[in-house]
């Protein structure tokens, strides 16, 4: 009967809803605001980031296609 208890109490913990912590939203102006140069460097890094994998993919799919796995 132990197994029995232990696992109705760890169906009970399962069904449970998980509590999620709330988000600190601040509405206040920016502490440090950024220059525009740190901002084109900011989304030039997530530019190359996102598409950089992509492309090399993209230009490599044909050396992918005939791989003899």
């Amino acid at each position: 009967m132990p197994g029995l208890q232990r696992g109705s109490r760890l169906l009970a913990t399962l069904l449970q809803p998980l509590r999620v912590p709330r988000a600190h939203i601040s509405s206040k102006p920016p502490e440090h605001p950024l220059s525009p140069a740190e901002q084109a460097i900011a989304f030039s890094i997530m530019f190359a980031c996102f598409m950089l994998p992509t492309a090399w993919i993209l230009r490599n799919i044909e050396h992918y296609k005939s791989r003899a796995d």
